[in-house]
């Protein structure tokens, strides 16, 4: 990892859980990173969520996107929720979000996908 993706990781992970998947969608998704759903799901809940709101996976944990809801009521865009994000470009991994916005990387998408 280069020196930007370790300042990323020493900020991002301890507030955000961040897994560093090089496309950071925070700021859509009510500031809750949706890496840390067990699916990985980017765009909304799985079917599994409990009536109490917590993961079908890992049951004492709230669902990703229950809390991501619930967080992004509080935001000024928070209408960003609805929006569709693309897939994780795997390729991007373990680098720096910050970067690959800047670059524009972060918002290469799969030939076929629309934005």
């Amino acid at each position: 990892m280069g020196p930007l993706t370790l300042v990323e990781a020493a900020v991002k992970k301890p507030v955000f859980g961040c897994k560093l998947c090089g496309q950071c969608v925070l700021h859509s998704t009510g500031m809750t990173c949706p890496m840390t759903c067990p699916k990985q799901l980017r765009n909304g809940p799985c079917g599994g969520v409990r009536p109490d709101g917590h993961c079908e996976v890992v049951p004492e944990m709230q669902c990703v996107w229950a809390k991501a809801y619930d967080r992004s009521l509080r935001l000024p865009w928070k209408e960003e929720l609805n929006e569709l994000r693309p897939p994780v470009d795997n390729r991007l991994w373990k680098t720096s979000s910050w970067r690959n916005l800047a670059s524009g990387r972060d918002r290469q998408v799969p030939a076929g996908w629309r934005v």
